[in-house]
């Protein structure tokens, strides 16, 4: 099929990915990494899921949120990476464009979501440590999962006109997207005409649904350290702290991983473009990645579970 660049139209109704352009060549190398990443992204949020659903001692907020994140996680880099293995495997390159506004949608939403399940861990675990006699009352069942609802909304509500956007302008000049899969900025700059809402936009959702969820979890943090040091023994500081270690490592990740591409994105023009790409496939795959590992060691409870699976698993 002969890709034009100076077709004429005013809305495609296929968009054609290149997936990460000038790294043609090694397409079979790297289906390698991503299929480990997704591979290790299902099973490890899979494994959390299971050993919290069976294991009773785990029934409590922490975990609840844990499981929200697990899903979140396989949600996310579901929504992409088939499609940057199809390309790499089969040289699939087209998609719908009413499927890639989908794909948009998902990504960024379950993005923004992802920022608010680790909002909510952040706040489980000032209440823990802050107010410890009173972390079953504040954090019920329903108070949990009316702040999951919450969560859902909100990723969903923020994210919602982007696909809208995106469909409002005009694509006068091509309908190939030099990237693995359909996201907001690389198809704001296929457009048209002043795409200047578009890009406020984004800044915005970068706003309320990230920079505005550290800015909170800054503050739990920073009560979470006030109480951790009013604490008698130098013993009881760390067993405390420790508590918080597997949510800080995720936070880290996550949020460094995300930001680093919307900065690039708009400030890095010098940069190559297969390095955005990469780091683009980065930011959705090796936080959901790390995180089922970071629980698996950090977490006593659930890593001696899953060594017990591991050990009946091995018998049979």
């Amino acid at each position: 099929m002969a890709h034009s660049n100076t077709t004429n139209f005013i809305n495609p109704s296929t968009i054609i990915l290149l997936g990460i352009p000038g790294l043609e060549a090694a397409y079979v190398w790297l289906s390698i990494p991503f299929c480990t990443m997704y591979s290790i992204v299902l099973l490890g949020n899979f494994i959390i899921l299971f050993i919290v659903k069976i294991e009773p001692s785990l029934h409590a907020p922490m975990y609840y949120f844990l499981c929200m994140l697990a899903v979140t996680d396989m949600a996310l880099s579901s929504s992409s990476v088939p499609k940057v293995l199809s390309i790499f495997w089969f040289n699939s390159r087209e998609i719908d464009f009413n499927a890639c506004l989908v794909q948009l949608f998902f990504i960024h939403c379950f993005a923004v979501m992802e920022s608010g399940i680790f909002l909510a861990m952040a706040f489980d675990r000032y209440v823990a440590i802050c107010h410890p006699l009173r972390h079953s009352t504040i954090l019920t069942s329903s108070v949990v999962a009316k702040i999951g609802l919450a969560v859902v909304l909100r990723g969903s509500m923020i994210v919602l006109p982007y696909p809208f956007l995106v469909q409002r302008w005009h694509y006068c000049r091509t309908n190939i997207l030099p990237h693995t899969h359909c996201n907001h900025i690389s198809m704001v700059k296929l457009a048209c005409g002043d795409t200047s809402i578009s890009s406020h936009y984004g800044l915005f959702v970068l706003f309320c649904g990230k920079s505005l969820d550290m800015f909170f979890i800054a503050i739990s943090y920073f009560l979470i350290l006030r109480a951790i040091f009013a604490l008698p023994t130098k013993e009881a500081r760390l067993k405390t702290f420790g508590t918080c270690s597997s949510h800080l490592c995720a936070i880290l990740a996550f949020y460094l991983s995300s930001f680093f591409p919307s900065f690039t994105q708009r400030f890095g023009q010098n940069l190559p473009l297969h390095f955005h790409v990469l780091i683009a496939n980065i930011y959705i795959l090796v936080p959901s990645m790390l995180n089922p590992i970071i629980y698996g060691v950090r977490s006593k409870q659930i890593r001696e579970r899953m060594l017990q699976l591991f050990i009946c698993a091995s018998k049979i």
